[in-house]
Formats: C-alpha cells, sequence, structure tokens
C-alpha cells in the first residue's frame, strides 16, 4: 500500500508504536522533525489493554441467525431495541453469553431486514447475563455507524476532546465481524456508564444521565415519570431530583438570575469549553443539533451538572451518514470547511428533514418541546449564548483551543497516528484512495 500523503505537504513518519512504518497528511517541517512529533501522537493514543488506539483490534461476534434477524425485525416494526445473546471474541479472548442490541437512533434511519449485521451499530455488553464479566475492566462497547469508511473524522475528534480537557470516550479501530462475515473497518468507543463516570469525574457518587434524541431539555413538572424518554440515567442512584430542578433552572429563571446564579447549577466553563470545541470540529449534532446529542452528569458534593459530549460521528463537517460506518453516507471524512464555520442554530435544508425524521421518526420519537426545536435547539446553549458575559467565554475558550489543537500542530499529529494505525493494519480493509480522501477532509480543517 502507497502512503498516505497529502497533496501539498509530505510527512515522513517512523511510528514507534504503530506496527510498521505510516504515512499521512501534513507537515512543512522536516522529515526528522515530525517524525518525532508523529511518534508522540501515537504514544498519545498509546493505552493499556484494549483501548490502544495505535492496535486495530479484532471483534468477532456469534449469534443465532433468527435471533438476531428477530432483534432486527422487531426494531422496524416497533422501534425497540431488544437484547440478544452472543458469543464474542475480543483480540483473542472469548466470551459467552454476553449481550448484543442495536444502538443509535438516527443512525438506525433506513436500515433493512436484508443489512449485513456486520454494517449496523450495535453495543455490546460483556456483563448483560454474566455478572462480572469483563475485559480490562470494561464491560460494555460501542460499535459506532459512521460517515465515512475510516471513521477518521470521529477518532481524532475523540482524541482532541479528550486534549482539550473535557471528558471523552476512548475509541480504537476493530476488526469486526458477525457469524464469520467479512471483516469490516468500524469505530468501537466507550459507552458512558457507571464504569466510565467513575473513570471520567472520578468515584463522587455522581449520576449521569443521556438526553434521549426525541426529547429535548425542557422542563415538564417535578413528576419523574414526566421524563421517561426524555432523559435515561445512565450512571449512579437512581434519582432525577437533580436534573428536573436543572431543567425547570434553565427554562424558569429570568435572565437576571440565569446569568447570576447558573455558575450554581452549572460547571459554566466546562460548558463554554464544550460549545467552542463543538464549533472547533464542526460538529453541528451535538446538544442543540437534531440528536440532542449530549450527556448531564451530576456531582453531589458541588451540585454543579457538566455537559458531557457524546457522538462526534458528524465531526469536521460531515453530513447524512448511513449506519454502516460509511457506505451509506455521500461524503467522506467531512466536505472540508468552506469559509467561515457555520452559526450554531443553521443546518442546511438536507439536515433539517433528517432532522425532522430523527425527532418525530416512527421508531418512537416525539416532537420536542420547549426545551429543543423539530431540527435542533436547546434551551441551555440558546440562552447561554444570548447572554454577553458567557458568550464572551465561549470566544475565549475558541481561540485558546485553536491555539492548542490546531495552531500548535497537536491535531495533525493526533491525524497522523491514526491514519498510521490504518495504513499499516488495516490496508486490507480500506483502500489508499479512500483513507486519503478521508484524511485529507479532517485535514483541510487544521490549517
Amino acid at each position: 500500500m502507497s502512503p498516505i500523503t497529502s497533496s501539498t505537504r509530505i510527512l515522513a513518519v517512523g511510528v514507534a508504536l504503530v506496527l510498521g512504518a505510516g504515512l499521512t497528511a501534513c507537515s512543512t517541517s522536516t522529515a526528522s522533525g515530525t517524525s518525532s512529533s508523529s511518534s508522540a501522537a501515537s504514544a498519545a493514543l498509546a493505552a493499556d489493554g484494549f483501548w490502544d488506539s495505535s492496535a486495530v483490534h479484532d471483534i468477532a461476534l456469534e449469534v443465532d441467525d433468527s435471533a438476531l434477524s428477530e432483534a432486527i425485525e422487531t426494531y422496524l416494526d416497533s422501534g425497540e431495541k431488544v437484547w440478544v445473546t452472543a458469543t464474542v471474541t475480543i483480540d483473542g479472548e472469548t466470551f459467552t453469553n454476553v449481550g448484543l442490541k442495536l444502538k443509535g437512533n438516527s443512525s438506525l434511519r433506513g436500515i433493512s431486514a436484508d443489512d449485513d449485521p456486520a454494517t449496523l451499530p450495535w453495543i455490546i455488553r460483556l456483563d448483560e447475563y454474566v455478572d462480572g464479566q469483563s475485559l480490562d475492566g470494561e464491560t460494555e462497547f460501542v460499535v459506532r455507524g459512521n460517515t465515512s469508511e475510516s471513521s477518521l473524522n470521529e477518532g481524532v475528534a475523540l482524541t482532541l476532546l479528550a486534549d482539550s480537557g473535557l471528558a471523552s470516550q476512548a475509541a480504537v479501530s476493530s476488526r469486526f465481524s458477525v457469524n464469520g462475515s467479512d471483516e469490516t473497518l468500524r469505530l468501537v468507543v466507550q459507552n458512558p456508564g457507571d464504569e466510565w463516570d467513575a473513570s471520567a469525574f472520578g468515584d463522587d457518587g455522581g449520576l449521569l444521565y443521556k438526553a434521549e434524541s426525541g426529547g429535548d431539555y425542557s422542563y415538564r413538572g417535578d413528576d419523574p415519570e414526566a421524563y421517561v424518554d426524555v432523559f435515561e440515567q445512565e450512571a449512579g442512584d437512581d434519582e432525577l431530583t437533580p436534573l428536573i430542578e436543572f431543567l425547570q433552572f434553565i427554562n424558569e429563571s429570568d435572565d437576571a438570575t440565569f446569568a447570576a446564579d447558573l455558575d450554581q447549577v452549572l460547571d459554566v466553563e466546562s460548558f463554554a469549553t464544550y460549545l467552542a470545541f463543538q464549533d472547533l470540529v464542526d460538529n453541528f449534532d451535538d446538544i442543540d443539533g437534531p440528536g440532542n446529542n449530549s450527556y448531564l452528569h451530576y456531582d453531589p458534593e458541588t451540585g454543579l451538572m457538566t455537559v458531557v459530549s457524546w457522538d462526534l460521528n458528524r465531526a469536521f463537517g460531515a453530513r447524512n451518514g448511513g449506519p454502516d460506518g460509511g457506505a451509506g453516507g455521500d461524503q467522506g471524512g467531512g466536505g472540508g470547511p468552506t469559509g467561515d464555520m457555520p452559526a450554531r442554530e443553521t443546518t442546511d435544508a438536507t439536515d433539517a428533514a433528517d432532522a425532522t425524521d430523527a425527532a418525530a421518526g416512527g421508531a418512537g420519537g416525539a416532537a420536542r418541546g420547549a426545551g429543543g426545536g423539530m431540527v435542533g435547539g436547546n434551551i441551555l446553549s440558546e440562552r447561554f449564548l444570548e447572554n454577553d458575559d458567557f458568550a464572551a467565554l465561549v470566544d475565549t475558550a475558541s481561540a485558546e483551543l485553536t491555539a492548542s489543537l490546531y495552531d500548535s500542530g497537536r491535531a495533525q499529529e493526533i491525524l497522523d497516528a491514526w491514519t498510521a494505525t490504518l495504513e499499516s493494519q488495516a490496508s486490507d480493509l480500506i483502500d489508499v484512495a479512500t483513507l486519503q480522501s478521508d484524511a485529507d477532509a479532517v485535514a483541510a480543517y487544521l490549517d
């Protein structure tokens, strides 16, 4: 396989932690100077155990064909995602009686009973049926859908998210197969839950809430039943009171109270960084996007909520991806920037149509209320950005992230390392032209 290079810049890379030499886009430095920086990026991707991003991992599922078909048909008929029993072999270690379930919302739009299961988004839960069953302390693995064959855009974005100081999910590339099918290149990420929350925020007895795609951030009263299918608690003791009180404040406080007291209920600096980061990587499908993609972590010691990023498969301008990790998308790793970054509240006509489907779709979705519109929008981000002082925090965070991640060359190093890994270890799963295109699409944002 020929080395991946930028059309305008060539980088000779010796990546010690990636098996084989990798070559990817973009540096104007000398070969000797950039080799060490790319090696440093690969070192940053390396980790102990399964979440070593400098390796392409192996995941092979074995599941009864009829049970698999029934799970897909159940989703198509009712929108319900049911668990089935499977056996999974991960990097040579076999686990029996694991749980397997379809994962996603808009990423499942358009699937059919004829789709290859190896191309669908799944969650694998090792301890669904066997208590304590885990790999390197991890029990849940999300096999992502994506908008590019390589998933470079999401892998790079998640690594940058961690570098920004915000809570992120570990991610690795994998060879994924179901019942002996041909292997497919898939990105696998951590699923935010108890283990993830404790790792990201410390074992503080915190609570973690996932915003559902058909829900919003509206206040629906103090009855917890009103928040079913709007938020789902993913970590900590079952307790919705902190969430409900937070939603009441961001919806019902007057502007003066919102400005004066928001820092009593929200980690304001973290949220400003979150908003700046989403714009930096051009991810429109975030907290105020059509997928309502976000988690809220509650720290009982401080009483503060922290907004957690989730679902970066549309980072770097990727649009309209299918569930198959690439084949359904109409762009590569992203269309690349075209002038100034779009305002947070804008989407194009196609994205608006997709958003309407996601918010109101037949698989159990519901139109959003006051906390978020049919094509996105979020009461928290809208009120935050309408306040001059809070908006200034976002501007400051944006400048700092641009300097530390883009201008420093750090983002390019990370892209180089991810691309080198795929080139050296997955050349049979993705061709050079596609990998080059995906890398170039991300690199276009980094200049």
